[in-house]
């Protein structure tokens, strides 16, 4: 295992590479409140067949954090990805994202990007989500099921997400998480049937910087449409989001597919083989699309 770190705009993250170094590259960005150290029970599945890349978010883990709000926009977490994805890749080609929670809502930003963007280019070859819908299909899903009378299914998922609304309090919620951050540590384990070991060390300051994920990041309603294949791991059991938010997922990605999965908000650290399973299955699917097009 390599591990770097690595200069992005105003921050410098903490990157690991590993697997087989001849293999199609995969790169796994986690979420709020969590560390790279997420994936330590899927990055050995995968290492047989693929050079495996994962980093430490902005603000989270060993990366440095920014100075301001702003620092945590969507455009920096895109500009974050195209400088892992240099490192990783230097001579160009292209690579498979999978994310999850706030990766994976991050890595919607690229993948709605990846037609317009010359960074992102050709460089993504597949993307495939875990629970973190991007800011785009969140409030088509919120827009929509107001204008259709969706009531149920929306206010269920607001109910879900009552701490995004919380995260708006300046100050309050850092406080929180510094004063009794092993309490919500704590809880979050017993809640999500996870193990302690899920937590990295700085748990305290990755709930904290991780706040601004949310208060620097609003809801978009543009209709933008992605020709990257996207595939969706779907938890039916998922404590904070309702699986109908990915009702008309279609409309902005048409190359798409869903697994539905009985599993929490964490299938990566409770079901790592169906994850790991499931994403080499879509990757060697991609991988003969592109090896059929060469040979037409």
């Amino acid at each position: 295992m390599s591990t770097q770190m690595i200069a992005s705009a105003d921050v410098s993250l903490q990157v690991r590479v590993t697997g087989n170094q001849s293999g199609p590259v995969v790169v796994l960005v986690h979420g709020f409140p969590d560390t790279q150290q997420v994936w330590d029970r899927v990055v050995p599945l995968l290492e047989p067949d693929f050079r495996v890349v994962t980093y430490d978010v902005r603000g989270a883990g060993a990366s440095t954090a920014p100075s301001s709000r702003s620092g945590y926009r969507m455009s920096k977490l895109v500009g974050d990805l195209v400088a892992v994805i240099e490192h990783a890749v230097p001579a160009g080609g292209p690579v498979h994202l999978m994310g999850h929670d706030w990766g994976s809502v991050q890595l919607w930003g690229a993948v709605m990007r990846a037609d317009s963007d010359p960074r992102l280019s050709g460089r993504i070859a597949s993307y495939t989500s875990i629970s973190g819908p991007g800011l785009d299909l969140f409030g088509h899903f919120l827009r929509s099921g107001l204008t259709n009378r969706r009531l149920v299914a929306v206010g269920r998922q607001i109910a879900h997400s009552w701490y995004v609304l919380a995260f708006q309090t300046p100050w309050l919620p850092e406080l929180v998480a510094r004063r009794f951050g092993d309490r919500i540590r704590t809880g979050l384990t017993r809640s999500q049937h996870l193990d302690e070991s899920h937590w990295g060390d700085t748990f305290e300051d990755d709930f904290s910087h991780g706040i601004n994920l949310y208060r620097a990041n609003g809801l978009s309603f543009r209709r933008g449409t992605t020709s990257v294949p996207v595939q969706l791991i779907v938890p039916t059991k998922d404590a904070f989001l309702s699986a109908a938010i990915y009702a008309d997922v279609a409309e902005f990605a048409p190359d798409v597919r869903r697994v539905d999965v009985v599993a929490g908000h964490w299938v990566i650290q409770t079901q790592p083989s169906l994850v790991a399973d499931t994403l080499r299955g879509f990757i060697e699917e991609i991988e003969d699309r592109g090896r059929d097009r060469q040979q037409a």
